[in-house]
């Protein structure tokens, strides 16, 4: 039960926090303003947050295992790049579906420090859709790992560069067909 309220107390700061970012800016927004709109000390704040960033990114990391479960899901015989595209959808209708997922998007792809947590979001996921992908791609019984590593880096890659020109060209084309361009040039 304590899990729970805590998860919803992170979830709530999180979400007042995202407010602020864009309202004010990331880099303008301080601890102590976040922690005045939820109601509680900078100090009470770091005890669900370890820093700013994670405000932001903590929703990511949560997200990855919305995608491994996607990733899971998909048929077992479905070949492993194709199966990591449609996981990731996931991820690209969590941003189009948001009504400030674009807004969110460019803050993440403009802000230095917050590009620097998103490196760290993308280890996590790593860990998590790497050893689905071993199993798809077992042959005589031997797991491929340099070969799963490789193929949900690229995945994520061609995610993150998608999104990144989704935010250049302000959503001017569906998210979703940049990210099947971008995975499509690397099978290419």
């Amino acid at each position: 039960m304590r899990d729970v309220a805590r998860r919803a107390v992170r979830a709530e700061i999180a979400a007042k926090a995202m407010e602020l970012f864009l309202a004010h800016g990331f880099e303008e927004t301080t601890v102590n303003q976040i922690a005045a709109t939820v109601g509680m000390s900078g100090r009470s704040l770091f005890r669900y947050f370890d820093t700013k960033e994670d405000m932001v990114i903590g929703g990511l990391v949560e997200l990855g295992h919305d995608v491994a479960t996607a990733l899971e899901d998909r048929p077992a015989d479905e070949e492993p790049w194709s199966a990591l595209r449609h996981a990731l959808e996931v991820c690209v209708k969590s941003l189009e579906d948001d009504e400030v997922g674009l807004r969110r998007a460019k803050m993440l792809a403009d802000t230095p420090s917050l590009r620097t947590a998103m490196l760290d979001k993308q280890l996590r996921w790593q860990r998590m859709l790497v050893p689905q992908v071993e199993q798809r791609l077992r042959t005589s019984g031997q797991p491929q790992a340099l070969q799963a590593r490789a193929l949900v880096s690229a995945a994520l890659g061609c995610l993150d560069v998608a999104a990144t020109v989704w935010t250049e060209i302000e959503g001017g084309r569906p998210l979703t067909n940049l990210v099947d361009d971008a995975f499509a040039a690397v099978r290419s």
